[in-house]
């Protein structure tokens, strides 16, 4: 027999972490991997979009590492956290590669140029929503220092990925 979608473990109000314990859906801890898993859709939509099949690698190389996000942060009192430095010296070593295929900024970004970079800059904004999400957590709760790093780092990145989609061409 085939499981179904819908457990009614939630209809009460209430979810379960990763870690076992049961949470009312609205806490600080649930928005903010919430707001990951927007990261992670509209990621997926940028994915989608951009015309770069080294952007579209990348794209979906952070769309798995936003899983072990996720499950950080959707963990309590973890032995080990999913997310490591190494995640983030990953992130900024990708930033400083694409970086250098671009000339200086020398004027704002406005969104829209092409669907693609569109969708990252909508990432970007998501990203730090997740991220102002996550602080809230952390003024009450433990969080993962590394987490939350790697959040501020998936946004320069969207960024940076967005302007390559405009001016680099392949």
């Amino acid at each position: 027999m085939k499981a179904s979608v819908y457990t009614r473990t939630g209809d009460k109000g209430t979810t379960g972490l990763l870690s076992g314990e049961r949470v009312p859906k609205q806490s600080l801890r649930v928005e903010a991997y919430g707001s990951i898993d927007e990261i992670n859709s509209t990621l997926g939509l940028a994915r989608s979009l951009v015309k770069r099949d080294d952007v579209k690698g990348t794209i979906y190389k952070v769309q798995q590492l936003l899983m072990s996000l996720m499950a950080d942060i959707a963990s309590i009192n973890l032995p080990e956290p999913y997310i490591t430095s190494d995640h983030v010296a990953l992130l900024e070593n990708t930033i400083d590669q694409y970086d250098s295929l671009l000339k200086p900024l020398s004027r704002f970004i406005i969104p829209g140029d092409t669907p693609g970079a569109a969708a990252l800059d909508m990432a970007r904004t998501v990203t730090r929503r997740a991220e102002r999400a996550c602080l809230r957590v952390a003024e009450k709760e433990s969080i993962n220092e590394n987490a939350l790093v790697c959040l501020n780092r998936l946004s320069d990145l969207c960024f940076i990925l967005a302007r390559v989609e405009i001016e680099v061409a392949e």
